[in-house]
C-alpha cells in the first residue's frame, strides 16, 4: 500500500436519544468529511466509542461506512485491546478487504515493560498479514512506547507501517523521525501539535477536530507538507481554540458537542461518558460566531 500521508478522520459513533446508533448522523459525518478533502478515515477508533459497541453493532458501522464511503477513500479499522489473543481472534475473523491498515492501541491497564509491548504486536503481525498501525496514547492506557521500542518494531517487521503518535511529546516524535525506516508513517495524533510533527518530518494527523472543519485542517496538512508555514499556522490560530474546547470536558463529548451545534448529528455519547453541558455548546456557539 502507499504511504499515509495528509488528514486521517477519527470518525464517532454518533447515537440517538435512545442510545441506538444514528447511521443517518454517520452518514452526514463521512459525506462531511469526504467532501472537504480528506484523506483517509479511521473507523471504529477510540474516539468511536468502540468499548461500549456490541460485537453487531460494529459489523453495522463497518458496512454503513463502507456503502458510504463506496472506496473513495482508504479506510482504517481499530482493533485493539489489553488482551493479545483477543485481537489476534478478533483480526482473523473479519473481512479485511475494504481496509488498508489496522489500527491498534498499545495495551491499557495492565502496563507492560518494553518488551511486553514488543512481544504484544510482533505476536498479532506473526498472525496476520493486515498492515498495522500502532497508537501511542500514554495518558488513556497507563504506559509509554518509547522510540526505541517503536524503531525495534518499524525495523522488524515490514507490516507494521507506522505510528499514530499521541504521547504529546514532540520530542518524542522527533527521535522516531529521526531513526524511522523511510517507508514508516510517523502520524500525529494529537490536533494540537500537528503542525510541528508534520514540520519535523512527519505524515500527518489522525484528527478528531477535523471533523467540523475537515476543509480547514486538510488545507493546513497540505500547506505544512508544501512547507508553507505561515498559512499553515495562520489556519491553526483560527481553530486553537476550538481544538481546546473540543477536549475541555473530554474525547469524544466535546467533538459530539461541535458536531450537533453544526447540525450534523447529536451529541450523545454513552456511558460512563455523559454528553456536553449547556456550558460547553455556548462555548462552542460563540467560538464558531467568531470565525
Amino acid at each position: 500500500m502507499k504511504k499515509l500521508y495528509g488528514t486521517g478522520v477519527a470518525l464517532v459513533t454518533p447515537f440517538k436519544r435512545d442510545g441506538k446508533i444514528d447511521f443517518e448522523g454517520l452518514e452526514k459525518i463521512v459525506k462531511h468529511v469526504a467532501e472537504n478533502k480528506v484523506d483517509y478515515l479511521v473507523v471504529l477508533g477510540t474516539t468511536a466509542e468502540t468499548s461500549t459497541l456490541k460485537k453487531e453493532e460494529k459489523k453495522n458501522v463497518i458496512e454503513c461506512v463502507k456503502n458510504i464511503n463506496q472506496t473513495k477513500l482508504p479506510l482504517i479499522l481499530g482493533i485493539g485491546g489489553n488482551n493479545t489473543e483477543d485481537i489476534i481472534e478478533k483480526i482473523k475473523n473479519i473481512n479485511l478487504d475494504d481496509f488498508s491498515a489496522i489500527l491498534s492501541v498499545s495495551p491499557y491497564y495492565n502496563r507492560p515493560s518494553q518488551e511486553g509491548i514488543y512481544q504484544h504486536f510482533k505476536s498479532i503481525v506473526n498472525n496476520t498479514d493486515a498492515k498495522i498501525i500502532i497508537y501511542n496514547v500514554p495518558k488513556r492506557t497507563g504506559s509509554n512506547i518509547l522510540p526505541d521500542t517503536v524503531i525495534r518494531l518499524a525495523n522488524d517487521f515490514e507490516n507494521i507501517i507506522g505510528i499514530k503518535e499521541a504521547s504529546g511529546n514532540i520530542l518524542q516524535s522527533y527521535k522516531i523521525i529521526e531513526k524511522k525506516p523511510k517507508n514508516f508513517s510517523l502520524i500525529s495524533g494529537d490536533d494540537f501539535i500537528t503542525l510541528p510533527v508534520i514540520l519535523g518530518g512527519g505524515d500527518g494527523v489522525i484528527s478528531v477536530i477535523s471533523q467540523g472543519f475537515p476543509k480547514e485542517v486538510s488545507e493546513m496538512v497540505s500547506l505544512a507538507k508544501e512547507n508553507k508555514i505561515q498559512e499553515a499556522f495562520s489556519i491553526f490560530y483560527k481553530i486553537i481554540n476550538m481544538i481546546e474546547l473540543i477536549y475541555e470536558e473530554g474525547n469524544p463529548t466535546g467533538i459530539k458537542t461541535l458536531l450537533k451545534v453544526l447540525k450534523i448529528c447529536n451529541s450523545y455519547v454513552r456511558l460512563p461518558l455523559i454528553k456536553g453541558t449547556s456550558f460547553l455548546e455556548k462555548k462552542i456557539e460563540n467560538n464558531l460566531n467568531l470565525l
